[in-house]
């Protein structure tokens, strides 16, 4: 009987919801991944469709536009794109925008921005890491000073994951440069029309081709002071820590998901592949990788689950979400080195799907705080 990885909290509702998800990846991601991939970038149209389909923000309220569903909704979209190795399109980024709209935007910035992410109108962006300044957000040198009724906004930011579509980028920026940690905030800038505003290059990383992930500039940016992120300056720190457990059970699902998807093709890989005359499965090296890859992989599930079904209950802490980050992706990249060797010659291979899911997983370990930082905030919670 194979192993079974399916979701502890999927239900019927959810598997329906399952099947137009993979229908929307088999007919309208799928085909255009390789050109996708060359250009860097899924263009436009792939997320105007998904909003169609009701696929953006899932889990946002139906009276901003939402799905009106929870974060399992969530889940399935990210749980059927990462075991199929499709990072191009990155609705959770997206999402985590939406979010920080509606857990601390005022009633105006709820109203004009939740729906059109929703319908894929704008793609959402948040402009964290500089140049200078990653894990360390007090480290930021980008600038928003008030001048009036508005704010300019001057700096740089990097790696930026949906940056070169954005529509709206969420920036965070000094407000007050004396007052550290309290003098950041978070400003809301619609890219288009904006003067000052300039997207840099695509960036060329080592996975993650179709994602695209981009430098942007900011000279003299001028935005409303309504655009100020709930209203109030120097929030914009408490805001960001506030919503890291849903950004980091996010990294989770993927994880998870990525290493059941690379162990389904290895698993086929070994059994149609023969050495020495006999199938690559039968050998005993082969075999019990295998089931420690299967056993790592059903242990990840189990522990991702519960901590999909703490969030959607409110229950989640910090230290937990950073455990399901930590653990997920150093598995991740584990597991899928695993399924790379048993491929041989052909894992390496970048028309394999392990091949592009091993340069995928690296950055896992990294985005979303790394590593390391988890740790930090684990061993606090001791």
């Amino acid at each position: 009987m194979p192993i079974d990885f399916r979701p502890a909290w999927m239900n019927g509702e959810l598997e329906t919801y399952r099947d137009t998800v993979s229908r929307f990846i088999e007919s309208e991601m799928l085909p255009d991944d390789e050109a996708a991939r060359a250009r860097g970038h899924v263009g436009h149209a792939l997320w105007r469709r998904a909003g169609e389909l009701g696929l953006l923000c899932s889990d946002i309220p139906e009276a901003w536009g939402g799905g009106g569903g929870d974060f399992r909704h969530e889940a399935v979209f990210y749980d059927q794109m990462a075991r199929r190795g499709l990072t191009g399109m990155s609705p959770s980024v997206h999402s985590i925008v939406a979010h920080y709209l509606l857990n601390h935007g005022t009633e105006a910035q709820k109203r004009s921005y939740l729906p059109r992410l929703a319908r894929g109108e704008l793609v959402g962006a948040i402009a964290m890491t500089e140049p200078g300044a990653g894990s360390d957000l007090q480290g930021i040198r980008t600038r928003a000073e008030r001048r009036g009724d508005h704010y300019v906004i001057n700096g740089s930011k990097t790696f930026i994951s949906n940056g070169f579509l954005a529509g709206l980028v969420l920036v965070v920026a000094k407000t007050d440069p004396a007052q550290g940690a309290r003098g950041t905030s978070i400003l809301i800038v619609e890219t288009e029309g904006a003067a000052g505003y300039r997207v840099g290059r695509v960036l060329d990383k080592i996975g993650l081709k179709a994602q695209d992930t981009s430098e942007l500039f900011f000279d003299d940016v001028t935005v409303p002071a309504e655009n100020l992120l709930g209203g109030e300056a120097g929030r914009g720190f408490a805001q960001l820590m506030s919503d890291l457990p849903y950004e980091r059970t996010i990294i989770g699902v993927l994880a998870v998901a990525a290493m059941e998807g690379a162990y389904e093709a290895t698993l086929d890989y070994v059994r149609s592949r023969t050495a020495f005359g006999r199938p690559v499965a039968e050998f005993q090296n082969t075999k019990f990788r295998l089931a420690e890859i299967a056993t790592v992989t059903k242990v990840g599930r189990t522990f991702v689950d519960r901590c999909v079904a703490e969030l959607v209950a409110g229950t989640l802490d910090t230290a937990t979400a950073s455990m399901v980050k930590l653990w997920a992706s150093e598995q991740q990249c584990k597991v899928i080195d695993e399924c790379v060797q048993l491929h041989g010659g052909y894992g390496y291979m970048n028309e394999y799907l392990v091949a592009r899911m091993y340069a995928d997983a690296r950055v896992q370990r990294i985005y979303g705080g790394t590593n390391e930082i988890m740790k930090e905030v684990i061993s606090r919670a001791l």
